[in-house]
Order: structure tokens, then C-alpha cells, then sequence
């Protein structure tokens, strides 16, 4: 069974609140542990590119936008 729209089953199964759980349970993301899903830059929400040395957090492309504002120095 195929659904164009993922709200639709949804909608058919809050009248049932056991079949609800059982696909909430089945269809829902798995937490992630490792990999590149699991680090996001927090400026932009991007995944890869990570920069997270001195706790920074950031993709390489936000940091070269902040860097200065930061306090980091280009010497070349």
C-alpha cells in the first residue's frame, strides 16, 4: 500500500489508537548516534562541512562569515 501523502494514514488511524502507536512506533526516524546526520551547523542546519573543534558547531561556510566576528585571525 503506497500513500501520496504521509498525513493521510495518520488521519485514517487516530480513531484507532493502538494501530496509531504501532505505526508511530514502526515509521518513526530512528535516533541517530553516529554520522553525518547527527552534527548540524547551528546557524544553518547544514550537516556536512562540520567544524566542531573548541565547541564551534558551525559548517564551513558560516564560519568563514563569523569567524572574525568570533575572534579568529586569517595569517595568509
Amino acid at each position: 500500500m503506497t500513500y501520496s501523502d504521509y498525513r493521510k494514514p495518520l488521519k485514517q488511524l487516530r480513531t484507532k489508537p493502538v494501530k496509531l502507536k504501532k505505526y508511530l512506533k514502526h515509521n518513526s526516524p530512528k535516533k541517530r548516534t553516529t554520522g553525518l546526520s547527527l552534527r548540524k551547523c547551528r546557524r544553518c542546519g547544514q550537516h556536512g562541512a562540520h567544524i566542531s573543534k573548541y565547541n564551534l558547531h558551525y559548517c564551513r561556510h558560516c564560519f568563514r562569515e563569523v569567524a572574525t566576528k568570533i575572534g579568529f585571525k586569517k595569517y595568509s
